[in-house]
């Protein structure tokens, strides 16, 4: 049963990668590198993989991202570096993020060791949330230097890597590899720890030169119709208890999902490959309109799932929803044994003293109105995406350096 569900795609052999970048055009000033967030770099480490230097690859992928391994099998690369690539204009664009999955796979057969801390600075830094912002960040002041404590609200790290993304997506053990990376710099994570419960902010700046919050958006929203039904539940709960499982869950016969995200691309197709025969989908957006990367879509339309665009719930009870079209007049009532709801997350701030206005920080950029705390991630101003948090995480490290002076020659 659970086999679809934890089978990752096939990647890239020797021979088929090197087919891949040698399509490469090898651009001056590429437009591939220039639109990625994390500024990994892709024109040069593809022209390293077609020189078959897999190892010089690993080391450009790793200075700019912690998490390359992970961004390669996340990363909504047709929003970024493929939709630059000059390929495109040829026939279609490099498949940068197969390179660097091949690429990332061959730097963990090859044990290779990467990533070093600096010298200690005697500088102390604490970041609240595992996620891949908080990660990144904890990568980039560890090799600056610092040291690193991670508080963790769970009994693992990862935030929605670990919780979140079905396994056929993001392997578990590539989500524990790319953290024992960072805990092997010396990063301490500090797990089951919940800021403002068992320890309160005021502690973690007295015994810290700064702080970063990196939270998360972990909470599902919830639509006020559908409170209390024991019929419904949120796209969170049933990721996390999914992949928890290893798919070894209570299925129903048939199920209602709500939402048009790539969160929500993650419940239908997880439904259909864990053996659930009709699985719907209802979603606000219409085609052209649609929030979710076209891979993730293309995906759940390949498993079978069956999608209804441009409609809303309009009442529900029990297992019956009705629906309406936002333009047409049309409507459609659904039964279903399961109703799981995918339209969104927000962030839970509470005791951290921390602003926030629609689940993020009220102006842009990485500083609070206390000069010892800073935020990054989703509460950060822009894109929610893993390859956005990392960038993020190294930004709010640079800035934090930039002012502690952590890592100046002069020093």
């Amino acid at each position: 049963m659970t086999k679809k569900y934890e089978t990752e795609t096939p990647g890239y052999t020797m021979t088929t990668v090197m087919e891949e970048a040698a399509r490469c055009l090898l651009c001056h000033d590429a437009p591939c590198s220039a639109a990625c967030p994390a500024h990994t770099d892709p024109a040069k480490f593809i022209r390293s993989v077609r020189f078959r230097n897999v190892k010089g690859a690993a080391e450009t992928i790793r200075e700019n991202n912690a998490l390359g391994a992970i961004c390669a099998r996340v990363c909504p690369t047709e929003k970024y570096c493929e939709l630059a690539c000059s390929r495109s204009g040829i026939d279609v664009p490099i498949d940068i993020g197969g390179i660097q999955r091949y690429v990332t796979d061959f730097e963990q057969a090859d044990d290779m060791h990467i990533l070093h801390a600096g010298d200690s600075n005697g500088m102390h830094i604490a970041i609240i949330g595992s996620g891949p912002a908080g990660l990144q960040a904890a990568t980039t002041l560890l090799e600056k230097g610092y040291s690193v404590d991670i508080y963790e609200k769970n009994a693992k790290a990862g935030g929605y890597l670990t919780y979140g993304i079905p396994e056929y997506r993001l392997p578990s053990n590539i989500v524990d590899y790319e953290i024992k990376r960072i805990t092997d710099m010396g990063a301490n994570i500090h797990f089951n720890t919940i800021i403002g419960k068992d320890m309160t902010m005021d502690q973690l700046k007295a015994e810290n030169d700064a702080v970063i919050v990196a939270i998360g958006a972990s909470e599902a929203k919830m639509l006020p119709m559908f409170e209390n039904n024991d019929a419904v539940e949120t796209a969170v709960s049933f990721l996390a208890r999914t992949k928890q499982a290893k798919g070894n869950i209570d299925l129903p016969d048939n199920a209602l999902v709500i939402g048009g995200g790539d969160v929500a691309m993650d419940v239908v197709t997880t439904l259909k490959k864990l053996g659930v025969e009709h699985v719907t989908d209802a979603v606000y957006e219409q085609f052209d309109e649609f929030r979710a990367s076209k891979k993730e879509l293309a995906g759940a339309e390949r498993e079978g799932v069956t999608i209804i665009d441009g409609y809303v719930p309009d009442s529900v009870n029990g297992h019956t929803v009705t629906l309406k079209h936002r333009h047409i007049n049309s409507e459609m009532t659904i039964e279903a044994d399961t109703i799981i709801l995918a339209i969104g997350q927000e962030t839970n701030a509470k005791n951290l003293g921390i602003k926030l206005e629609h689940g993020e920080a009220p102006s842009a950029g990485y500083k609070t109105h206390d000069p010892k705390v800073f935020i990054t991630g989703d509460i950060a101003q822009g894109d929610k995406t893993v390859v956005y948090a990392v960038q993020k995480g190294k930004e709010v490290a640079g800035e934090i350096d930039s002012i502690l002076g952590g890592n100046r020659d002069d020093q």
